[in-house]
Parts: structure tokens; sequence; C-alpha cells
């Protein structure tokens, strides 16, 4: 029974986030959490001189209030009543995993371009991607979709449930505040590079492993879902650590891999040009159809990551050992 009370949340959090997404009219803790981040990112450029300092006040903060918050409510609700405190988790396990808001947003730019609408699609990619998409021709487009698409699913979909896995629900929104600390601050530019610099080396941290775990379960997934598997995992081990990011490359290098493209590349950022190298193989151009391609690979992962994070649940805290 306890066991069960364990792994329920993240069952049920997952199916719901397959069946909804994150609907746009509904209020979302991630979007107080980026409030939290940006009022106090106003409040440390006011007050402190040493921006890094100050960073790292930001981010204790955000930490804490986001783990905090979501524990005490909790606690209370399981105190009252464990199916309401079953119920509650489970919409917060919803809430953390975004893997049918990664494939419904990035699915938009491939029926743009189905459409022939260029402009529509990179309007689209450009709310799914940090670079920027205004030079991207519809190749650059295609690719920075499955990029953003095979990078998230560790940072939006599987880290989250292994933080679940790991501490409930309330691990979950610390590792989600400070992955949003790290797309909000985290940049290496002139505004960025103090304040958001233990903020980006903190996500890093936290992702060093599920990033590494989360490749390996995408090349066992490429397998199945008879893709090439033997070449994403060539690729992962000659082409995983050609990121300036210590994490972004694993899963990016798989996914290309599997996917048989090259990926990646030089970028601009704020108008700044950023060389970065190539991931993949040139064996055949990105097409349209590879975002669907990478979203299969995506799901398929995640559920992966999701029967062997339940199962480490259950044996681990939930006394089957």
């Amino acid at each position: 029974m306890k066991s069960l009370i364990l792994i329920l949340p993240m069952m049920i959090g997952f199916i719901i986030d397959i069946i909804l997404g994150d609907p746009y009219s509904l209020p979302h803790p991630i979007r107080f959490i980026g409030l939290l981040i940006s009022r106090l990112e106003k409040l440390v450029r006011s007050r402190f001189n040493n921006l890094h300092k100050g960073g790292i006040f930001l981010a204790v903060i955000v930490l804490v209030i986001s783990t905090a918050v979501p524990l005490a409510i909790l606690i209370v609700c399981y105190k009252v009543n464990v199916v309401l405190g079953v119920a509650v988790e489970s919409v917060m396990c919803w809430q953390l995993v975004a893997a049918r808001c990664l494939q419904k947003e990035s699915m938009k730019v491939y029926y743009a371009i189905k459409e022939n609408a260029v402009e529509k699609a990179r309007k689209a990619v450009s709310m799914i991607v940090g670079r920027d998409t205004d030079v991207l021709d519809e190749t650059g487009i295609i690719k920075a979709a499955v990029e953003t698409v095979a990078e998230n699913t560790s940072d939006g979909v599987t880290a989250p449930i292994m933080y679940i896995a790991l501490g409930g629900a309330a691990l979950g929104f610390f590792y989600k505040a400070a992955n949003t600390m790290d797309s909000m601050i985290g940049y290496k530019n002139e505004k960025y590079a103090e304040i958001g610099r233990f903020a980006a080396r903190f996500d890093d941290l936290l992702n060093f492993i599920p990033s590494r775990l989360t490749a390996l379960a995408m090349i066992f997934s490429a397998y199945i879902m008879r893709f090439d598997g033997r070449n994403a995992f060539y690729i992962w081990k000659r082409d995983r650590r050609k990121h300036a990011s210590p994490n972004s490359a694993q899963t990016e290098s798989v996914c290309a891999g599997a996917l048989d493209i090259r990926l990646a590349g030089d970028a601009y950022y704020f108008g700044e040009l950023h060389k970065k190298e190539f991931i993949g193989d040139d064996i055949r151009s990105p097409e349209n159809e590879d975002i669907r391609r990478a979203n299969r690979l995506m799901y398929c992962t995640s559920v992966v990551v999701l029967v062997l994070s339940l199962t480490f649940r259950a044996f681990f805290f939930g006394g089957l050992l």
C-alpha cells in the first residue's frame, strides 16, 4: 500500500500531462516562479553592487520558496487525508512534466512549415528556443525545433520525473525552480553573465546525471522506435561533449544519430554570433518529418524513464526491497 501511494502521483501526473498538457487558461506554478525570479532580479540589480553575490541570493530565495510552499501544502494535505494528498501531489506532478507541451509547441513549427508559412514557423520556433530566429531558413528552423525537443526531453520531462522519484513533488519543484532560473537569467552575455552565473552552474549540476541517464534511455528508445539505434550510440559517444553546456549535447547527440542528421552549428543569440561545433553526421538533410520523429523519440524515452523511476521509488522508498 505504501509503495502504491508513493508512485500513484507520478503515474497520474504523467497521464494527465499526456492527455491535457498545460492549458493556457489555467494558472501554472512555473509562471509564479518566473514572476518571483523577475521581481528578485530587479531587487538584486537595485540593491547589490556585486551582481554575482546578488545572483546567489536570488537563487537561494527562489529555491527555498519554490520548495517550501509545495512541501507545506503536501504535508497538510496528507495529514488531512491520504487520498487528498495523492490527488494534490498528482496535480503537482502533472504541472512539473512538460511532454505534451513540448510536443504541442514543436508541432506548431511542423504545421507552419507544412503550410509553407516560413515566417509563421519562425515565430513558432522562437517560442521554444533561446536563439535569434529571424536569420533562420527552413532547414535552420527544423533543426532548431528538433534540437529543443531533444534537449528538453531531459530538462522538461525526464529530469523532473527523476527528481520526483527521489523526493516527491517538492523536490520536483526544487529542480524546476533551478531550471527556470537558468532559462531566464543563465545567459553568458553582458547583461546576465554575473547575476546568472550561479543559476546556470547549479542547473548544470542538477542536470548532470539526469541528462546522461536520459541519453542512455533515448538510445534504447531509438531501437524500440526502429530509428538508427547503432548510430545513436556512436554519435553519442563521439559528440556528447560538443556543447558549451556539459549536458545539452547528451540527448542532442543521441537524437542526431538516431535520425541520421546533423544538428547544432553556429547560432545567433541577442544579435551576437556564437560559434558551435556540429553534432551528428550529414547523412541526409533535415526534413520536416524529423520534428515528428523527435517527438516520438521523446515520448518513448519519457515512458522508459518513467517506468524505471516508478520501479526505483517503489523498491527503495516503498519497502519492496
